[in-house]
């Protein structure tokens, strides 16, 4: 077949006799003629009809010179022209095979085309550019059928001719072949040609360094064809090359000069689409590592302590919370995905759960886990609505309807940062399967499906009130529902109680902080890291490891402060990624038996009380959080140690959500200290005491007395008067006098 044949199917227009087209064409198709193995691939192209090429093979060996600049300026063109080639190509290897199928119309496809334009920097000076975007997918509309060709007949003379429809874009022809000056044609649908096709709106990703506060993110409207539709779906990242193009659009007004104005909205004519999904661990790669990268990668894994040096780079501004910033760190590299024999997949990502009195920094240690997160999303209870966290169902033109990603979805397979959590209102239910579950189902407009949420959810609440009632449950606290607060693995307390020796450390730390505020900056912002701290005296052996707790090995000492520098967050955000996505590590025997013997310690202690805050969710999560802390030193073995500081953690948080006034563990979850037995009891003798003296007026000497009578262990004896004038048991009348309410005479 020759190149005149197959013009039309390629081109509107015929070709001229000095068209240099026909000599790039015949020198193309003699190079991938020659080189069939390495781009012509028949499988694909009778199944797909494209011939997807590497681009940057195809640069080094192609033989046009100023191949990138052409292809850059002139896109449609070249491209017609080397799928032209190709398919002359394919034409001549299957001329000795009388019986191979024959291909109507061949589409070259560019993979890894660079380099990547941001999507803020795409404006007017682009148009008909061949260019690289990355972006995420936050809109999905229905495939339909495009028509690219059709044959009109002349409703004067009776004659038939065939128009090509540009860029989808349906006119009636202007005049008949046949010089009629007939205005009427009439369209044979029956001999349409039409293609599948489907519109996705794209959002940028815009880094921390690139951000501008109080800018829109900027979204595109781009059009997949063919092979590309139903590529993507909500809240992929995905790199995409086409062409920039303009489409008029007309701006409705009642004013007349409005009226006149045009507008063109600009869109994205798809080449080719990288989704890169699943790799053979389920995970999405969405980083590039240089060598340089991966040189700083493993100097972190080598430091004697890396988890002292990422809990203090993850928020240095903020002084102390290690433990809390433990729990987050290890959110943050999550576990292992499983999946049983069923297929039926097992969380992998732990949830956790800040609540604490304001001031503490609660907020600022969350933007920083959504800065370090490969897929780190930001989102504040108050301004979020549930279609905004899960996803809606958008009404388009011609009855369609379109799927708009929220937050939850465009955090798949990383964190979404949620602070005021306790501000939500009703936005609660929509996260219970987005939790558990990992996906988000929706059944509106008569349409049922399912997205994806695999992500970790860190989240930050205020109490009611201002300040935490330690004599009160979380629940009561932060009037949530117990289902919810079930799905975090970890719940962290934070107390602001006065402590003159903590106080005194946090007033030098605040005004260092502020004073040296330039030296910090310019030590994030260096080109390559070095670490500076614990190779010598920070270095804590294996015996002191046993000897000190978890809190103390993380802590910074006062000798270390001046020499320790931070990792800074667009490394930190490397090294997060890469150990999600390259390490798994598998639990021994040693880290085995430590889960198991403190879940059954756990089980026997809250057997003796009634109402157990221990269930097989906190095994699971052990589990989760000791395979994230062997992934933090990028280890494929769960050593007992790891065990041991998981189950600090754990114990810690458990201390913090169980303990009340007092200081003592109490497992009854959804009941105020105040209905304890132990106040009863307390209050019971009382009124007896009382009957017997005819008097409901008592000094502290004689509650002191009858507490010691009855045994009630409490270290602070005025702090559990105050609990029972809180709860209006008794009522202070005096200096250290108190009256017994009538109510319980």
């Amino acid at each position: 077949m020759s190149v005149k044949e197959l013009w039309d199917r390629y081109f509107n227009r015929d070709p001229d006799d000095n068209d240099t087209r026909m000599e790039i064409i015949d020198a193309l198709s003699e190079f991938f003629a020659k080189n069939r193995y390495s781009y012509l691939d028949p499988e694909e192209i009778d199944r797909y009809h494209r011939v997807t090429i590497e681009y940057d093979q195809l640069r080094e060996e192609i033989p046009i010179a100023d191949f990138e600049t052409m292809l850059m300026e002139q896109p449609s063109q070249i491209i017609s022209i080397m799928s032209i080639s190709c398919h002359r190509a394919l034409n001549v290897l299957r001329s000795s095979n009388p019986a191979s199928p024959d291909v109507d119309k061949i589409t070259v496809r560019f993979k890894n085309y660079g380099p990547i334009t941001s999507l803020g920097d795409l404006k007017s000076n682009l148009v008909d550019k061949f260019i690289a975007l990355r972006c995420n997918v936050v809109r999905v509309s229905n495939i339909k059928p495009l028509v690219r060709r059709m044959r009109f007949q002349c409703g004067t003379c009776g004659a038939e001719f065939i128009e090509d429809f540009t860029d989808g874009k349906f006119q009636t022809p202007s005049g008949c072949i046949g010089k009629c000056r007939g205005k009427l044609f009439l369209p044979q649908r029956s001999t349409a040609k039409v293609v599948d096709f489907q519109a996705i709106r794209v959002q940028e990703i815009v880094s921390d360094e690139e951000k501008d506060q109080g800018r829109i993110p900027r979204t595109i409207e781009c059009e997949l064809t063919d092979d590309q539709v139903d590529c993507c779906i909500p809240g992929d990242v995905i790199q995409i090359t086409g062409i920039v193009k303009a489409r008029k659009t007309e701006i409705r007004s009642r004013s007349s000069k409005s009226r006149n104005k045009m507008l063109y909205i600009l869109y994205v004519d798809v080449n080719s689409v990288s989704n890169g999904k699943e790799n053979e661990n389920g995970k999405v790669d969405c980083m590039n590592f240089n060598s340089i990268a991966l040189e700083d990668i493993q100097e972190i894994a080598n430091h004697p302590e890396p988890f002292k040096l990422i809990i203090n780079s993850l928020c240095p501004t903020i002084y102390g919370h290690e433990i809390v910033k433990a729990g987050l760190c290890l959110a943050l590299f999550g576990g292992n995905p499983k999946k049983s024999n069923q297929k039926f997949t097992v969380r992998a990502d732990s949830h956790v759960l800040v609540v604490g009195d304001p001031g503490l920094g609660k907020s600022q240690i969350l933007r920083a886990c959504s800065r370090v997160s490969p897929r780190g999303v930001y989102v504040c209870g108050n301004t979020s609505t549930t279609s905004g966290l899960t996803v809606t169902m958008v009404k388009e033109g011609a009855g369609d309807y379109a799927l708009e990603a929220g937050a939850l979805v465009l955090a798949d397979q990383g964190c979404c940062c949620i602070d005021e959590f306790d501000k939500m209102g009703k936005e609660h239910s929509s996260l219970l399967e987005a939790m558990e579950q990992q996906s988000i189902s929706l059944a509106k407009a008569g349409i049922v499906c399912s997205l994806a949420s695999r992500c970790a959810v860190l989240a930050a609440a205020n109490p009611v009130g201002g300040h935490y009632d330690t004599s009160q449950s979380v629940n009561l606290n932060l009037k949530m529902n117990s289902a919810l607060l079930s799905r975090f693995d970890l719940i962290f307390i934070l107390l602001d109680s006065p402590n003159q020796a903590r106080d005194r450390l946090l007033s030098e730390h605040v005004i260092k902080l502020h004073s040296g505020l330039n030296s910090l900056k310019a030590s994030s912002k260096a080109s390559r890291w070095a670490p500076r701290f614990g190779r010598e005296a920070g270095f804590l052996t294996q015996f002191d490891r046993k000897e000190s707790s978890l809190l103390d090995r993380l802590r910074i000492n006062c000798d270390e402060t001046e020499d320790f520098v931070p990792i800074p967050h667009s490394l930190l955000k490397k090294y997060i990624a890469y150990a999600r996505f390259h390490v798994h590590p598998r639990m021994s025997a040693d880290a085995k038996q430590v889960l198991m013997d403190y879940y059954l310690k756990m089980r026997k202690e809250s057997d003796t009380i009634d109402g157990s805050p221990v269930t097989t969710r906190q095994l699971e999560s052990l589990i989760r959080l000791a395979e994230a802390r062997a992934k933090l030193e990028l280890r494929t073995t769960i050593t007992g140690k790891d065990a041991e500081d998981v189950v600090e953690i754990m114990s810690e948080s458990i201390r913090d959500l169980m303990t009340d006034d007092m200081g003592m563990i109490e497992f009854k979850q959804n009941k105020p200290i105040s209905q304890g037995k132990g106040i009863k009891a307390f209050v019971k003798e009382m009124r007896q005491d009382a009957k017997h003296r005819q008097s409901d007026v008592f000094n502290h000497d004689q509650m002191l007395s009858i507490a010691s009578r009855m045994k009630i262990g409490v270290d602070d004896f005025q702090r559990y008067l105050d609990i029972l004038n809180n709860q209006c048991y008794i009522i202070k009348r005096g200096n250290r006098k108190y009256k017994l309410q009538s109510g319980f005479l």
